[in-house]
């Protein structure tokens, strides 16, 4: 399949590229990092008045969509930015909230941008995979990206989908932008049975759009660090072995692109998994190749590239591992057969 985005297509992306340089998306997560949200609640509401959210409400709760293209371009963005907050989570709770009552409850604040929601399990239930993060923290509770941040705070669980009260003490992830927070038990009761396979649909296409884009940004800083940087009189850039490395990235990159549009188009489990499969391998082998390429500097905190390259691990893992979505994918090739 030849799939090329429209004029219009193009022109969101643009404008979301524009706003978010303007906004000088690192100091934000720097602050949110440290538990400091104004800055990033203040772009969190640029981007929903930009209509990212809305795109996965439908237009009966005062949304655009669904429109899981548009939201898989603005989502490589996001991650080419690396835009704090929980961004997969909102779109996953807005596929979780698809009862009419609570759709008119809740979709319509979250289009507007006016809530952020996080979703984590409780107990022992999973949502096809581990929490949304590859901390060891994780897998040891309930907890919820950015819990201390958002405003509505959902758990699942055996017995269905729940308001969670509250949340503990903040836990650090690798990605110090990716916050855990431990839910309080109990609260309102939801729906028994919600949408889950549909939520993890949006949730494993919103991640791998988002790690396109922090590999397509990975890419960028490494090939115009090594064309400043000189070694023995000549930029680095123009050793075949650099080179070689950069074109390997490029070439994963450039093959995941397709996939996770294809997936946006058809919406399977399976075309969605193997596109987060492989938009988040492509990232982390991009991680990996910048951080050689760097050198010692690639090491350092203090030193932008290291945005990029810790949120490129933690998507690799969140909403999914490689290998969970690897199973789906020959699930449904087994069950077509």
């Amino acid at each position: 399949m030849r799939f090329l985005l429209d004029a219009e297509q193009r022109a969101f992306a643009a404008s979301l590229d524009a706003m978010l340089t303007a906004a000088d998306t690192p100091a934000v997560v720097r602050r949110w990092s440290r538990g400091a949200h104004t800055t990033g609640r203040a772009l969190w509401s640029r981007v929903a008045d930009a209509g990212v959210f809305a795109l996965a409400v439908p237009e009966a709760y005062e949304g655009l969509g669904p429109r899981p293209v548009d939201l898989a371009v603005a989502f490589v963005e996001l991650g080419r930015h690396a835009v704090p907050g929980p961004l997969v989570e909102t779109v996953t709770a807005a596929a979780l909230l698809t009862e009419p009552a609570l759709a008119k409850r809740f979709l319509g604040s979250l289009a507007s941008g006016t809530t952020m929601a996080t979703v984590a399990r409780t107990g022992s239930y999973t949502l096809g995979n581990r929490p949304a993060d590859e901390s060891p923290h994780a897998r040891d509770g309930s907890y919820a990206l950015d819990g201390d941040a958002a405003t509505l705070l959902l758990a699942l669980g055996p017995d269905g989908l729940r308001l969670a009260p509250g949340h503990g003490p903040v836990r650090h992830s690798l990605d110090p932008a990716r916050r855990l927070t431990p839910l309080g038990p109990g609260g309102e009761l939801l729906t028994p049975s919600p949408p889950l396979d549909h939520a993890l649909i949006w949730a494993r296409l919103a991640t791998a759009a988002q790690a396109l884009g922090v590999g397509l940004a990975l890419l960028d800083r490494t090939v115009a660090h090594v064309k400043r940087r000189v070694q023995f009189g000549v930029p680095v850039g123009s050793f075949q072995a650099v080179k070689h490395r950069l074109a390997d990235a490029e070439t994963g990159l450039e093959f995941a692109r397709p996939l996770v549009f294809g997936a946006a188009t058809t919406m399977t489990p399976a075309d969605v998994a193997a596109a987060k499969v492989s938009a988040c391998e492509a990232a982390y082998a991009t991680a990996r190749t910048a951080l050689q390429l760097h050198g010692a500097i690639g090491y350092t905190a203090e030193y932008d590239l290291s945005l990029w390259l810790t949120k490129a691990r933690a998507l690799r893992t969140a909403w999914g591992t490689p290998d969970e979505c690897r199973t789906t994918v020959l699930s449904e090739r087994a069950r077509r057969s």
